[in-house]
């Protein structure tokens, strides 16, 4: 099966052949139809996010079933699926309590914790996986806790950003946040997933709904799909301007772009006794200042992780949603590619050029 993957020393990925091992007992072979491009792909390729190469990145991604391992039981052969990097164990006490994205176990779903390796290249090297999914390949092999069936009439293209964008932005807001209608949200980086978080709001009945980003494209986009205003950062001090719009800041701000000072920038943003969220990803690392003056004021600041999202619940959801037509996904998809064309997909992303692109396979 062809495959991209990153190699040692390079920022490109090159197309070659893979092949699995043979399906474990809760394993499933998924034919990939599309794979969306994220930037937690672009923050491996750029060294933020260190993995072991060769690497397979890729984890938002749907397909159809087409082969079971032998205690697989949630889905059927030729199902339509999605796959979601959030795949407890469903036994931990955190799973059990619905919180998938907190498991205490989560060597139990990873594939990589097999021996001997489950994917190499024809050459016998082992291939390590994006988020135990590995998406940008022809056959994807995944754990049945990792997939979503999903019904046959939602284009797969679409269906593919539900496992992390959609889940990631919209779960922010209702999960996390649980925003109300009538509070007022900041949204910091107006790309795939905070125009999902800018979609929640309006749903939610927040408002008003500000968008922050350095894009004209971007913020008229925002605009588009529920924004009620915008705020320029490349020409004006976004702190500023947001508090100026509110009479003194949120009660919400989500910070969906990964950098310290735009972490900070949205605590800043909040109004006194009101939290900010850390929707973007950031290296391990990274460190931000909080001001010791926020929580005199009762502020504080929330990470939030794939929008604490329980994907069986939750994807269905999100389906619904879109059926009613609540929930925009084409608008999300700016570009459509082959696996040949991935690395002008991912130039395209770090260039803001995009809200998502993805892969569809033929």
């Amino acid at each position: 099966m062809r495959a991209a993957l990153l190699r040692d020393g390079s920022d490109r990925l090159s197309i070659e052949d893979l092949e699995h091992s043979e399906l474990m007992a809760r394993e499933v072979l998924v034919r990939t139809a599309a794979c969306g491009l994220c930037h937690s792909d672009l923050h491996v390729i750029d060294g933020t996010l260190q993995r072991p190469r060769p690497h397979l990145l890729g984890h938002e991604a749907a397909g159809v079933v087409e082969a079971l391992g032998t205690d697989v039981t949630s889905v059927a052969m030729g199902d339509h699926v999605v796959t979601c990097l959030v795949q407890g164990c469903g036994s931990c006490r955190r799973c059990l309590q619905g919180q998938p994205t907190l498991c205490t176990d989560p060597a139990a779903t990873r594939r990589a914790s097999a021996l001997p390796p489950r994917l190499r290249t024809l050459g016998g090297e082992a291939v390590s996986v994006m988020a135990n999914v590995g998406g940008f390949t022809e056959q994807m092999v995944l754990d049945e806790r990792g997939l979503v069936v999903v019904p046959d009439d939602v284009p797969m293209d679409l269906a593919a950003l539900l496992g992390c964008a959609v889940v990631t932005g919209v779960g922010a807001v209702f999960n996390v946040g649980e925003v109300q209608a009538g509070e007022s949200v900041a949204v910091i980086g107006c790309g795939g997933v905070g125009l999902n978080v800018i979609q929640a709001a309006r749903i939610a009945g927040a408002s008003p709904i500000i968008a922050v980003d350095v894009s004209a494209a971007k913020l008229a986009m925002a605009l588009s799909l529920g924004a009620t205003a915008v705020v320029d950062a490349s020409s004006t001090d976004a702190v500023v301007a947001v508090r100026d719009l509110t009479g003194g800041g949120v009660d919400h701000a989500f910070e969906v772009i990964g950098r310290p000072a735009t972490a900070e920038q949205a605590l800043a943003m909040a109004a006194n006794g009101c939290r900010a969220y850390v929707v973007g990803v950031m290296a391990d690392d990274a460190t931000f200042t909080v001001r010791a003056e926020y929580t005199k004021r009762g502020k504080s600041l929330h990470g939030v992780y794939m929008g604490a999202t329980l994907p069986h619940v939750d994807i269905p959801r999100y389906v619904e949603l879109w059926r009613r037509g609540e929930l925009d996904l084409a608008a999300m998809v700016s570009r459509r590619l082959a696996l040949d064309e991935i690395n002008d997909g991912f130039r395209a992303l770090a260039a803001g050029e995009v809200n998502r692109a993805v892969v569809v396979f033929t």
